[in-house]
């Protein structure tokens, strides 16, 4: 096996959000060559921004994709609020945080559920489990679960993809007190499934250890819109200066750049936050999961499994304390009087950190517009990673037909968003 040069192609890679190909070249036995081509057509959005009012260009860019489209749109109003130097009332920053506490409830559990449950059950895919019993029951929980996502989506945004509700320094609707209590309900009902689906990604644990740097926003709460950047070696990064740290690259064989930081590939999302979080979680998720706990921080690429899993418990538990307790409140709407300047918004979208760097012009329009999207900022690290994995089950014995699987669920493991990461590029040539 160790002696064979050969080449493997993945056309369509399945079960991810958006398109893409993979290239992989073996020669002697040697890994020569690993290539993730993210193939959708170019997203014009950075162009298209330019002249709109910046007051609403966070409708506009929420369409980059509609999986992630309340992180969009969460990140470019805190960018304009920077700008504007707009503070959102306190009630309005735990609105933000159960929208995107809904948004990573039914995000991560599409991806984990029907996306990599199938490669723990060796199926295809949850159309092939069974019928009945434990596998019908646990199609059912994984829907259970995401439709209370989508819920409090609902509840919060209007809607759970492009939600018309939030705006530039509030909520254009406040939620009923009673529907915040039947949500809140719903998701105790689902609790339990959840911290099951925990059980299942930890007890099946596919391995594939590689030293990486991690980067997410630390904070005391576990929120997905505040804190600072942190890296997992101990580097405090100002949201202004996050961009001075970055190498962007354009990659030639796909329609998305790459980033480095500070010359170094690193990774974002769940395992980023969980590795430099998680005693910060909601005390009732840390009590329940403290075995799950137990393995982080962690260098394996597929407990970001994990970590997803993890944070929907934490995002339904934190959820719950504050539709509990909130009392909502009618709010005026805030008068803002658009000038020449810059902002920069940063959060936590489900695959990890998100940026935002506007610049607006005297009239209020936007006259520039940088976006750095995480599976941009993890597709370096996916290329080595994809390349490291297959010379690893190699070395290890692993029949050739048997390494596209082993590819196509490390692949999943990162959850990429090849939808947002593709973006019109301007390359200068020589």
């Amino acid at each position: 096996m160790h002696k064979q040069s050969f080449d493997i192609t993945i056309k369509n890679l399945s079960k991810i959000e958006g398109h893409t190909d993979l290239d992989v070249v073996v020669k002697d036995g040697k890994v020569t060559s690993a290539k993730l081509r993210i193939d959708e057509n170019k997203r014009f959005f950075t162009t298209a921004a330019i002249g709109k009012p910046a007051l609403g260009i966070h409708q506009v860019v929420s369409r980059i994709c509609g999986t992630c489209s309340i992180a969009h749109l969460m990140c470019c109003i805190k960018c304009v609020e920077n700008a504007f130097s707009v503070q959102p009332s306190e009630q309005t920053v735990k609105l933000r945080d159960l929208l995107l506490y809904g948004l990573n409830i039914r995000d991560h559990a599409m991806h984990l559920y029907l996306f990599c449950l199938p490669d723990i059950f060796g199926k295809d895919s949850v159309l092939d489990f069974a019928d009945t019993g434990y596998e019908h029951d646990l199609v059912h929980k994984a829907f259970d679960v995401k439709g209370a996502g989508n819920d409090l989506c609902v509840l919060v945004g209007g809607r759970a993809v492009h939600s018309p509700f939030p705006q530039v320094g509030g909520f254009m609707k406040i939620p009923k007190k009673e529907d915040a209590k039947r949500i809140a309900k719903r998701l105790r009902e689902i609790r339990g499934s959840a911290i099951e689906f925990v059980d299942i990604f930890l007890k099946k644990d596919f391995k594939f250890y590689s030293e990486t740097m991690y980067i997410s926003l630390r904070n005391d709460r576990f929120s997905y819109q505040d804190g600072d950047l942190t890296t997992s070696d101990g580097l405090c990064v100002g949201h202004a200066n996050f961009r001075d740290h970055l190498q962007k690259f354009v990659v030639p064989y796909s329609q998305a750049p790459g980033f480095e930081f500070r010359g170094r590939p690193y990774v974002v999302g769940a395992l980023a936050r969980m590795n430099m979080n998680r005693d910060t979680l909601h005390r009732d998720t840390r009590r329940d999961l403290a075995r799950a706990l137990a393995v982080f921080p962690s260098d394996n690429i597929f407990h970001n499994n994990l970590a997803q899993a993890i944070e929907i418990v934490h995002c339904i538990d934190s959820s719950i304390e504050l539709l509990e307790a909130m009392e909502f409140v009618e709010e005026p709407r805030l008068v803002i009087k658009p000038k020449k300047s810059e902002g920069i918004g940063v959060l936590e979208a489900p695959r990890g950190t998100l940026y935002y760097h506007l610049h607006i012009d005297d009239d209020g329009k936007i006259e520039f517009a940088d976006l750095v999207i995480p599976t941009s900022q993890n597709q370096i690290k996916m290329d080595k990673d994809i390349g490291a994995l297959v010379q690893d089950r190699m070395d290890k014995g692993m029949k050739k037909e048997d390494l596209p699987l082993e590819i196509e669920k490390l692949i999943r493991a990162y959850d990429p968003c090849m939808s947002c990461a593709t973006h019109f590029l301007k390359v200068r040539w020589r």
